[in-house]
């Protein structure tokens, strides 16, 4: 059957679409794989659209064989000309259709940049592995061996909880270097095993994982496995259970841990267990795109839900400052702006606070180049912040806000983080630590710090882990400072079979609470300044 179109007619399909149409190499139309699922489009290994039968029908009739009135004919009567011209269209801006610059190949790149701040590298494909797994998971797929691990998990914590005085003891004490490498093994391993359960998870329902490796997760290091396939999942319950694997799995090896340990309190599985359960804790977070975040959009069935909500919360507070006019992404989902504005923070929360914190100390007690480091990913945090403000004002132009509205809001708010920055007072804390050197007390501090002066009050501190009990106080005697070398001990919490020198500026200190340990962590307290030579002092410190 031939269908004739007239001119007026082939006007109105998008004339950037090619005469006879055909699907890219990397692009293929997907079954229900059941009963009220939907077809699915994927282009390369990782990109999922789901559609409706009739785009489906489209996607599979475009050989490149068949012209658009071919096409028509073919798909039958509903499908007129601008039916079929807004479908190619939307197929071709998504770059769907052939264009010649795309080859055949369905497997992602080996190292993979995912914006906002994401290096993903590949190391396995694990596809044949969980194949010829698949009788031994199988076999674990039943209810009992949910019990099993359930009730693991919840005896890990209370064998943590009657560990109580041991539990302390390790997170309050400095470890030899031996127990990190154990512990830093195993987390690794038990990470491994934690993708391994997502792709395993969805293998046993049908899917194929397509790559495993490694990444740093907002300058966090990490593990990842690409279950995008999970889309193709027809029941929602089946892609929760998909992104949760991981989790449990964690938990259960965190509680076999933590069991183990009651006997005799071992802190090598201590720490372990503990590092697993917070490491599964935040993997829950539905903030940014861990497990969590995965669950939620899942049970929801809203595909690119955090995304949209960080959309409707920037348009949100871009029309409450700016004015304008802008469409909403989900209009449905009445926390969208919170949930999108929580999404938005908490990154900047990630790297400004738990990464800093989490390593802060630990860079500068490496001097020089620790600090430099720090300064680095502060101005990058910053640079992203202002380009996302930047952007937010570009958006509001084109929107209608008003440039004299716009201007007037950036000086207001420019002016009240001038005075925030220079009114608030926060207090300032030099971190350091103490040890006897020719049997004087000395305060030593990488690098050294001008806010070091007489007087200053400094408190003595075990240099735990995690916790840092108070052991002491003491003064600062003398504000000049001489370059020495003290154990790296006494700046981070290892602790070693020799001393380990490492260059370091020292202050001697008067004794007002003679410290129980012959040395450990120090803080002084340098009194209170502006947030602005806060921030800089902290962040910024004057390595430069």
């Amino acid at each position: 059957m031939n269908v004739k179109l007239g001119r007026k007619e082939r006007e109105e399909l998008d004339t950037a679409v090619p005469a006879r149409p055909r699907l890219a190499d990397d692009v293929q139309v997907h079954e229900p794989t059941d009963e009220g699922a939907p077809w699915i489009i994927q282009r390369g290994p990782g990109r999922y659209l789901r559609v409706g039968a009739d785009m489906a029908r489209l996607g599979r009739a475009l050989d490149g064989d068949r012209d658009h009135a071919e096409l028509m004919a073919d798909l039958g009567p509903k499908w007129t000309p601008q039916a079929l011209g807004f479908a190619l269209g939307e197929l071709q801006r998504m770059q769907l259709l052939d264009d010649g610059s795309r080859g055949r190949s369905a497997r992602a790149p080996w190292v993979k940049y995912v914006p906002p701040l994401t290096l993903q590298i590949t190391l396995l494909r694990p596809a044949r592995l969980l194949a010829w797994l698949a009788p031994l998971l199988s076999a674990l797929a039943n209810r009992a061996w949910a019990v099993v691990a359930a009730v693991t998990a919840l005896a890990g914590l209370v064998s943590l909880a009657l560990n109580g005085d041991a539990l302390a003891l390790a997170l309050g004490s400095p470890l030899p270097l031996s127990v990190y490498a154990w512990v830093a093994a195993g987390s690794y391993l038990t990470m491994v095993v934690h993708e391994l359960s997502h792709g395993a998870v969805l293998s046993h329902y049908g899917g194929r994982p397509s790559r495993m490796g490694v990444m740093l997760l907002y300058l966090l290091p990490a593990f990842f496995c690409d279950v995008s396939d999970g889309w193709r999942l027809g029941h929602k319950e089946r892609r929760v259970r998909v992104a949760l694997a991981g989790v449990a799995t964690q938990f259960v090896v965190a509680g076999a841990a933590g069991v183990a340990a009651l006997p005799t309190g071992a802190q090598g599985l201590l720490i372990f267990s503990v590092v697993t359960y917070t490491s599964g804790l935040l993997n829950l977070l539905p903030f940014v795109k861990l497990d969590g975040y995965l669950a939620l959009m899942s049970h929801l069935d809203i595909s690119d839900l955090r995304k949209r909500a960080m959309i409707d919360a920037r348009r949100f507070f871009t029309r409450l400052l700016f004015g304008g006019t802008y469409p909403v992404e989900l209009p449905g989902l009445r926390w969208a702006v919170p949930y999108g504005l929580a999404c938005l923070v908490f990154p900047v929360y990630l790297v400004g606070v738990l990464a800093l914190s989490l390593w802060g100390e630990l860079l500068r007690g490496l001097g020089v180049i620790g600090t430099l480091a720090i300064s680095v990913i502060v101005l990058l945090l910053l640079g992203r912040v202002s380009v996302g403000f930047l952007l937010r004002v570009q958006e509001a132009r084109t929107a209608g806000a008003s440039p004299w509205r716009i201007g007037a809001v950036i000086a207001v708010l420019a002016g009240g983080l001038t005075a925030l920055l220079m009114t608030v007072q926060v207090p300032y804390v030099v971190s350091g630590g103490y040890h006897y050197r020719q049997g004087q007390l000395e305060l030593v501090v990488p690098g050294g710090d001008a806010a070091i002066r007489p007087g200053a009050q400094v408190r003595l501190l075990r240099n735990g882990v995690v916790l840092r009990e108070q052991v002491g106080s003491a003064v600062v005697a003398s504000g000049t400072p001489s370059d020495t070398t003290a154990p790296v001990s006494v700046l981070l919490p290892i602790r070693t079979e020799g001393d380990l020198p490492m260059t370091v500026s020292a202050y001697p200190l008067t004794v007002r609470e003679t410290p129980v340990e012959r040395g450990g962590a120090a803080r002084v307290e340098a009194g209170a300044r502006p947030l602005g030579e806060w921030l800089v002092a902290t962040y910024l410190p004057g390595t430069w």
